[in-house]
């Protein structure tokens, strides 16, 4: 199948499947255990239906927003995904070059495969940077200070990773980060390198260095460390959106880590109601998690959402076609949303309200009635 011959962004995994090792693509792919959320995060979005406007002017579509003070061209950015030099050669610096083009954010992840200052060296961009936080804190205040220092303009601290979740793939591939390539933004500190274990590889390493005790006053401690806005990645509760406000989060990603830790979590789309009426305007709300349609991205936008990131489709498109993959999918999810709001009667992202989706819990209310 030619590039020009791909029609949606789901047919890159496909093709990415085809083409890269095995071990590399389980990696990329797999979910947590019996991997039901990773299922529920697609199959949630599909139970989500249209209420469409019409005989509304759809001549010009404005997509266009401001993100934490940042403008976009569209509420599509770019999730944190580890390591994507296992993809292809370039890897994290074709998805910066693909973002940048696209006019959109790219979240770049504490464990690339290239640094974040060879990321800031690719030109101009908004950039965030993915944070875990480490048993020595003076690492992390060397990687906030650096990530600072490159120009990166938010920290995304996931806090849904006190441990790995069990991705049973990689227990049975010996998962390895291959010998050719190096943990850039760790290499400086002497961490970049991963030993083989029975277990897998990164489990062993991340469970030795990632701090368990991570708790909200951490977040306090962060603040303290950095200018830069925080936002709290792997919320899905109200409780803790309530928290999240109090200790000063700049925003939250309702995220399930790509249904990667905690199995028989609900899929994202499905928690973020609830945490976009605990939010009460405070912050701005993001999700991610399950995104492979322009119609998903108007369904999360109209229960609330400020924008979504994308983060296996950025995989996949990378191994198949390098940064004019991650520039096409990024194109595609444009071009799909776009079309989602017209025919839906949306000229522009605030013309987008509740009243344009119907829900499980819709139904289940109008029962009732």
């Amino acid at each position: 199948m030619g590039m020009e011959m791909i029609t949606n962004v789901s047919e890159y995994e496909r093709l990415a499947k085809e083409k890269l090792p095995k071990m590399v693509y389980d990696y990329y792919a797999s979910g947590a255990e019996d991997q039901w959320t990773l299922n529920e995060n697609r199959e949630a979005f599909s139970r989500i239906l249209f209420r469409p406007r019409v005989l509304i002017d759809v001549t010009h579509i404005n997509m266009a927003t401001n993100i934490l003070g940042f403008d976009v061209s569209m509420p599509i950015m770019i999730a944190p995904t580890a390591m994507q030099k296992m993809a292809h050669p370039e890897g994290e610096l074709a998805t910066a070059r693909a973002a940048a083009s696209a006019g959109t954010i790219m979240t770049l992840s504490s464990w690339a495969t290239s640094s974040v200052e060879r990321v800031n060296s690719v030109g101009p961009g908004i950039r965030f940077f993915q944070l875990y936080v480490y048993k020595d804190r003076n690492i992390v205040r060397q990687l906030v200070k650096r990530a600072e220092m490159a120009g990166f303009k938010a920290i995304a601290l996931t806090v849904d990773t006190p441990r790995l979740g069990r991705r049973e793939a990689d227990i049975k591939n010996r998962f390895i980060l291959p010998p050719h390539l190096v943990l850039e933004n760790f290499a400086a500190l002497d961490l970049g390198k991963m030993d083989k274990t029975d277990d897998s590889g990164l489990a062993s390493y991340v469970a030795s260095q990632v701090d368990q005790s991570l708790c909200w006053e951490d977040v306090k401690w962060l603040q303290t460390i950095t200018s830069l806005p925080i936002l709290v990645k792997g919320v899905m509760t109200a409780e803790d959106t309530r928290i999240a406000i109090e200790y000063g989060a700049a925003g939250i990603i309702v995220s399930n880590h790509g249904a990667r830790q905690l199995d028989y979590v609900p899929a994202t789309i499905s928690c973020l109601e609830e945490v976009v009426r605990e939010a009460k305007g405070q912050l701005p709300v993001f999700l991610d998690g399950g995104v492979r349609r322009g119609t998903d991205v108007f369904k999360a936008l109209a229960l609330g959402a400020a924008g979504v990131f994308i983060g296996r489709p950025v995989l996949y498109s990378l191994a198949v076609d390098g940064e004019a993959g991650v520039r096409k999918v990024l194109q595609m999810l444009r071009d799909e949303l776009e079309l989602a709001m017209a025919l839906s009667g949306c000229p522009s992202l605030r013309d987008i309200t509740r009243a344009h989706v119907v829900t499980d819990g819709d139904r289940i209310r109008r029962a009732r009635l």
